[in-house]
């Protein structure tokens, strides 16, 4: 018998003062049994650091995380299906990259492994043609630290400014910073 995803719920209350959005977003994550606590907080920080301020071109949504492996961790749909914005989350290889390019308008990556500087050394050349990617580091002690949050049911307050993410649960704060490897062209 396959094991099921597990259920959790998050109330987030973003202020991204550095973009100027301002809103309440009830989200649900389905976490595929073989998907840890550290990368779905990764899934619903990607979700956080971009969520337009409004639906008017679409919406971001979390994809179906390791169970499609073809699908974006998240991404950003406008209302005929075109995807404007594709986000992976960890270390994905040139040719995915390339993938996704084809496929969106942009493609963002966070990283937020220990052996990001590793993989980066090794895929850095390798981008030189795809100006819609942008790579951003979150260092391993941050994402771990954001980790420990995970709940069933969680209310967050995010609060980004000065390229620095504060989350807050009532009870402890994350403090993320987040290092841009790669901007986009243009």
């Amino acid at each position: 018998m396959a094991l099921k995803a597990t259920i959790f719920k998050a109330q987030l209350q973003i202020a991204d003062i550095d973009r100027n959005v301002y809103l309440d977003h009830a989200v649900t994550i389905a976490r595929h049994p073989s998907e840890n606590d550290e990368r779905m907080m990764m899934r619903l920080l990607a979700l956080a650091l971009n969520i337009p301020a409004d639906d008017h071109n679409g919406q971001l949504d979390l994809g179906k995380g390791l169970s499609d492996v073809d699908e974006p961790d998240l991404a950003h749909a406008d209302l005929t299906g075109r995807i404007l914005h594709w986000i992976e989350l960890g270390q994905p290889d040139d040719k995915r990259l390339q993938r996704a390019s084809s496929k969106s308008d942009e493609v963002t990556v966070y990283s937020y492994a220990n052996s990001t500087p590793v993989w980066w050394a090794g895929i850095e050349n390798k981008l030189g043609r795809l100006g819609k990617v942008a790579v951003w580091q979150i260092p391993a002690d941050q994402s771990q630290e954001l980790s420990r949050l995970a709940e069933r049911s969680m209310r967050w307050q995010v609060t980004v400014q000065d390229g620095t993410c504060y989350v807050n649960t009532g009870k402890d704060t994350v403090e993320i910073t987040p290092r841009l490897l790669r901007a986009r062209a243009g």
